[in-house]
Parts: structure tokens; C-alpha cells; sequence
């Protein structure tokens, strides 16, 4: 499973939409689409986000 997989795979465990997200990681939701199907591959500062969003930890997206 790629990185954008598991953060799409983890989002829809805590039962959220991907414009929920895009939101609580404060990203577009177009941004958050291409990660999760791999077009953008997004810096250390937005995983932050994203790992904060889904409050997980961050090696959990790996």
C-alpha cells in the first residue's frame, strides 16, 4: 500500500470525506485528491497535517 492508499484507507476508517479532511488539514480538496491517488507527492509540513488531522501518528501513513 502506497502513501496515499493508506492515508485514504485511514480517512475512511475514522469515517471521513475527503473534503472533511482537506479541510481539517487545511489543503484544497483537489491537493488532497492527488495524494491520496499518488499525482502529488506532499512535504513533511503537510503529512504533519494530515497525521494531525486523522490524529494518528505520523509513521502510522507509512
Amino acid at each position: 500500500m502506497n502513501l496515499g492508499e493508506k492515508i485514504k484507507s485511514i480517512r475512511e476508517q475514522k469515517g471521513l470525506r475527503q473534503k472533511d479532511l482537506a479541510v481539517k488539514s487545511c489543503m484544497s480538496n483537489t491537493y488532497l485528491s492527488d495524494i491520496e491517488v499518488g499525482r502529488s507527492l506532499p512535504s513533511f509540513r503537510t503529512l504533519e497535517k494530515i497525521a494531525s488531522a486523522l490524529d494518528v501518528d505520523m509513521k502510522e501513513l507509512f
